[in-house]
């Protein structure tokens, strides 16, 4: 009851008071070339793994807590930083994004956030991936021009 508590009333009234939110995603590519996402159970779509950045923690822990839970993946080295960008779906809120080249795999925490995971070649991504998600990875791997907004759409 507290989950549906929290993710339904709370969660929107803190995004509406709060200045400020931030989050991180992580580009995680396998030795096949796949790309990790997730599927959460509270929004549609595949998207890039990641979560909100909580009070006292860098964006790098953010980053390392949120792929070890969500994909089961634990980074190893230095991630990059990509860029981060404003979210005009949710006024105030920014996503880091960085690109996680070394990695090995644990046991992920994901509970019921997650519904699904898994690696997909970039030239068949699933049809429902978030547009957010669709630019970042041609940002990285096909070379369009970097965006300082999470999507093109309000």
């Amino acid at each position: 009851m507290s989950e549906l508590i929290s993710r339904f009333i709370l969660r929107p009234y803190w995004r509406l008071t709060r200045a400020m939110t931030l989050g991180v995603r992580g580009i995680v590519r396998d030795g096949d070339g796949g790309i990790l996402l997730v599927r959460h159970s509270y929004t549609p779509g595949w998207h890039l793994p990641g979560g909100g950045v909580e009070r006292g923690e860098t964006m790098k822990y953010a980053l390392h807590r949120e792929l070890q839970e969500e994909g089961g993946v634990e980074p190893l080295g230095e991630p990059r930083l990509h860029g981060i960008f404003a979210n005009r779906n949710f006024s105030g809120d920014h996503v880091a994004v960085f690109v996680v080249s070394e990695w090995r795999g644990v046991a992920h925490s994901h509970g019921r956030e997650i519904t699904d995971c898994g690696f997909f070649p970039l030239d068949a991504l699933p049809d429902d991936v978030t547009e957010g998600t669709k630019l970042r990875l041609a940002e990285v791997f096909s070379g369009v021009p970097v965006s300082e907004y999470w999507s093109e759409s309000v």
